[in-house]
């Protein structure tokens, strides 16, 4: 544990204190950053400026509601909403979408996802695997892969970062899991509580951001001058690095993101989703993605609002939807026009999916219940061939009628996009024993899309 002293203070409880920060403290999971540190540079690594932002529509998005319309299906099945026509013909989506619609081009739909285990969890969404079985360790999130096989692009800036918050139902709000990764390969998850950072300062200090970071400038000066990180070894410097750095910090605070930008996502709100048991529908999250992107993290996975549409009393599923659909809309489309503008579309891949999909028959209290035979997913970017649907399902949107997509396809793909080869990479698991990346022998990336 590395402390470094600052300046003295007295608080209103007549106390005297001193400002310090204990590097050892920073840690995700409980591992401290150097120990961290030292893992990847363990590890081998192969460079990458590619990155993926993972979209989790917690609950289990409605597909035959948003991207797969059937208008000639009985009212109780087709629901209450009509499908426009894309900017890419013959392509047509949910018309509370209209500004995706406009950038179909830009998306490829997978109307035909299978493979769920039918759970209320976001564990499938971030590894590609089923709960059980799992190998010693469990499966780790595709972030975390991407930390131990690809590391760092900078020591101040972590891999892998979560927005995801804390939930009532703890399945949706999981950051994603390290497994047989270990915790050095953990998510960084300001919302989930994984970053424990021990800065203690005046109480006026906590009030204000701009003194916090006066705080960490004169920490660091002081540490210069007295030469103590000389004597502590090039991990502690780089978690020193890291804490001292303001990268991190910026690319968090949309206060320093220009207003009108903000306004264009949509913002959103900061309420839990739904009736309280998930996180916020807030398009912030859509912005704050993109920030970490440009400053460096490899992959950035959040959960967005409450898709879980069982009926009446907490709102039929086309209530909720008329909510959610827009703000969807809006903060996606964002998210695509900005990748573009910046020049970022061909480097950052964009997956949008829940763990399942809707009943085609909707029930009595006028919600769609669970429905794991098929569900969709949305992908932009990354280099891949968009303007386009993938699959198809029956009449009635029940079951896949032309090319089924396993969720560890999609995992193969987005491995690929980052330039890692999915089918001949891999990592030990706690035993020691070699594990693929994806079900190599049975999943490979999406031919229609690399």
């Amino acid at each position: 544990m590395l402390t470094l002293s600052g300046p003295g203070s007295v608080l209103c409880d007549g106390i005297s204190r001193r400002s310090f920060l204990r590097i050892g403290g920073l840690s995700m999971g409980g591992i401290g950053l150097p120990e961290i540190l030292r893992a990847e540079a363990a590890a081998g690594r192969t460079r990458s400026d590619k990155s993926v932002i993972m979209i989790f529509l917690s609950g289990g998005p409605p597909h035959q509601d948003m991207v797969d319309l059937k208008p000639e299906a009985p009212a109780e099945i087709r629901g209450e909403f009509q499908p426009i026509a894309t900017n890419v013909p013959g392509i047509e989506i949910c018309e509370l979408l209209p500004l995706l619609a406009r950038r179909m081009d830009r998306l490829a739909v997978i109307r035909s996802l299978v493979g769920s285990e039918g759970r209320h969890a976001a564990f499938q969404c971030l590894t590609g695997r089923t709960v059980a079985p799992q190998p010693p360790g469990g499966w780790p999130s595709f972030g975390s892969v991407v930390s131990r096989i690809q590391g760092a692009v900078d020591v101040s800036i972590p891999p892998f970062v979560s927005l995801t918050p804390r939930m009532k139902v703890p399945t949706w709000g999981d950051p994603g899991q390290p497994g047989f990764c270990r915790q050095a390969h953990a998510p960084l998850a300001p919302g989930a509580g994984t970053l424990d950072l021990e800065l203690k300062v005046t109480r006026e200090e906590l009030g204000a951001r701009k003194n916090l970071l006066q705080v960490l400038d004169r920490l660091k000066r002081d540490a210069e001058h007295s030469g103590v990180l000389d004597a502590a070894d090039s991990c502690y410097q780089q978690a020193f690095s890291l804490l001292t750095s303001s990268r991190l910090t910026d690319a968090l605070d949309l206060e320093l993101e220009d207003p009108r930008v903000r306004d264009r996502y949509g913002r959103g709100c900061l309420e839990p989703a739904g009736f309280g048991d998930a996180g916020p529908i807030t398009n912030d999250y859509f912005l704050t993605a993109r920030r970490l992107i440009e400053a460096g993290v490899r992959v950035v996975s959040l959960a967005y609002g409450r898709w879980d549409w069982h009926g009446r009393p907490h709102g039929t599923n086309f209530e909720n939807a008329r909510d959610h659909l827009p703000l969807l809309d809006q903060g996606l489309a964002a998210l695509l026009d900005d990748l573009h503008e910046r020049g970022l579309a061909g480097d950052v891949s964009v997956i949008v999916w829940g763990e399942f999909g809707r009943t085609p028959r909707i029930n009595r209290n006028g919600g769609r219940d669970h429905w794991p035979q098929v569900g969709c997913a949305l992908l932009a970017g990354g280099g891949m061939r968009t303007g386009q649907v993938i699959g198809s399902t029956n009449q009635y949107a029940e079951v896949p009628n032309s090319r089924p997509v396993h969720f560890q396809e999609v995992f193969a793909t987005l491995y690929q996009n980052l330039g890692i080869d999915p089918n001949h990479t891999t990592l030990d698991d706690l035993t020691g024993r070699p594990q693929y990346l994806v079900d190599h022998d049975l999943y490979r990336p999406l031919a229609e899309l690399v």
